[in-house]
């Protein structure tokens, strides 16, 4: 339903627990008086959708007053002409979540919603804080109660918590980032304007945009430039590290609210993350994938009949593969576009069979064929073996595959979700015990070099954490321990 702010009843409690934070998420915000900001917003999560189907939310000022609208669900089953038109304002921003364990609930759908001196604040973040207790206990101290069991609800709260000291929004937004730690890309909505902040190290994206031929210029916030194309709006430049621009009727103004910003985007964002449509620091993730995908070929060639590619962040480097090693590209899995969240369990033989749900093979295109299949990572391992076998069943005479990044050794605490260190395959196992386990003639990933050479950048301004286990903002002991298990992970 839709429903204005109330403040928070649940306070703080010796049992109370913080979920597992926000993960890659997508964040959305604009500032276009006289239009539809709430239906423009819409489209904008829609095109974020592959960052985040667990759940979606939209919150709008119109004058002093906020209109929130939250449900768990796709964007599309979330909202509707009717819950669009009991939205209205000339500020908009908007959240669409991942999915992850143990946090699937409502309560923490976003935007944050708290109330302030100045009037009410929502809050759409990406990326995760790693210093959530000692933030928790400081909010705490100050008073401070809890709807929801998120990072993102501190950040919004520790502004609050400013305001009531009696400084304006910019000065509380400014002395709140202060306290945080982590990854943190946010897209704010009051009722004077609309922010939109990156952590100092840039680990989450963040793009503005103008939507064309108005004056003055109506301003555009997004995880990613794809969400400006489906409304119209010109990509303007992003977000820097450590930056806040503010957007009133006045129009944008920046900020450097950090003293010493270093970028770290995560190089996991254009491998896989990210849609290759979108562009990120001027370039295009699609020519990125490409890229890879040749450099591959040219480190871990082997002779094949053909080239496939898993759909669908495996197939840009796939054809890049084809491209440098002269290898026919073909499309040999076809992907159940459709498939999306099920309450329906299905039975243990159609669990060990699962993969078909998703993906199913072309038995004459495969069948009697050596194919290599390339991929963008491998995680756990369960999945590549399930599309081995399929493979396999269909005909293939024989599978080599192609990681087109480095082996996941380490785990992401800056907001993609990835499982405990122990659970991480490249950090037990050699590539010869992968490739043994997942059943396939050769495996090969691509080197942490190549991966970085390829941006075409300078490689010391991405995050690489997940390969290399180099974290770029300190990470506290307790946080290390709970998912760093391995005192010794496999070095490939």
């Amino acid at each position: 339903m839709i429903d204005n702010y109330s403040p928070s009843t649940e306070k703080y409690s010796e049992n109370y627990q913080i979920d597992k934070p926000e993960e890659a998420c997508g964040v959305f915000g604009i500032y276009a008086p006289e239009e539809d900001v709430a239906k423009l917003t819409y489209f904008g999560l829609y095109a974020l959708q592959h960052r985040g189907q667990e759940s979606a939310g939209i919150a709008t000022f119109q004058g002093e007053k906020i209109y929130t609208h939250k449900g768990m669900g796709l964007v599309s089953q979330v909202f509707n002409e009717s819950t669009l038109q009991q939205l209205p304002g000339n500020i908009g921003i908007g959240h669409t979540r991942y999915s992850t364990t143990g946090s699937s609930r409502i309560i923490n759908a976003q935007p944050a919603v708290v109330d302030t001196p100045l009037g009410p604040l929502a809050l759409a973040h990406n990326g995760n804080l790693v210093n959530t207790v000692e933030l928790r206990e400081e909010l705490i101290k100050s008073g401070c109660y809890f709807n929801s069991t998120t990072d993102s609800e501190m950040i919004a709260l520790a502004i609050a918590t400013e305001v009531k000291t009696g400084k304006s929004w910019l000065e509380a937004a400014i002395s709140a980032f202060h306290l945080c730690q982590g990854a943190f890309s946010l897209t704010i909505a009051t009722s004077e304007g609309l922010m939109g902040v990156r952590d100092p190290q840039g680990i989450r994206p963040l793009v503005i945009g103008t939507l064309e031929n108005i004056n003055p210029k109506r301003y555009v916030l997004a995880s990613e430039t794809c969400a400006l194309d489906i409304i119209g709006a010109e990509y303007l430049r992003d977000v820097e590290p450590g930056e806040l621009v503010w957007i009133t009727e006045k129009g944008m103004a920046s900020f450097h609210w950090s003293q010493k910003p270093q970028r770290k985007l995560c190089i996991f964002e254009m491998i896989y993350f990210a849609r290759p449509d979108s562009r990120m620091e001027g370039g295009s993730l699609y020519s990125y994938r490409l890229r890879i995908g040749r450099q591959l070929a040219r480190e871990s060639f082997v002779d094949a009949d053909m080239v496939i590619g898993i759909p669908d962040s495996g197939i840009p480097a796939a054809i890049g593969f084809s491209q440098e090693s002269g290898i026919l590209y073909a499309e040999g899995l076809i992907k159940n576009r459709y498939v999306g969240r099920t309450f329906i369990q299905p039975t243990q033989h159609m669990r060990e069979s699962g993969i078909r749900m998703k993906l199913n093979p072309l038995k004459d295109v495969l069948e009697g064929k050596r194919v290599i299949m390339v991929d963008d990572s491998i995680v756990r391992g369960n999945t590549s073996k399930k599309i081995v076998k399929a493979l396999r069943d269909t005909g293939a005479k024989e599978v080599h595959m192609r990681i087109s990044s480095p082996p996941v050794t380490h785990p992401c605490f800056y907001g993609i979700d990835t499982d405990n260190q122990e659970q991480l395959i490249g950090a037990t196992k050699s590539v010869a015990e992968i490739a043994e386990q997942i059943g396939v003639e050769s495996l090969a990933y691509l080197s942490w070099e190549g991966m970085l050479k390829s941006t075409e950048e300078d490689p010391n301004s991405f995050c690489s954490a997940c390969f290399t286990g180099n974290y770029p903002v300190p990470l506290p002991e307790k946080l290390k321990r709970s998912k760093l298990m391995l005192e010794n992970p496999i070095q490939v």
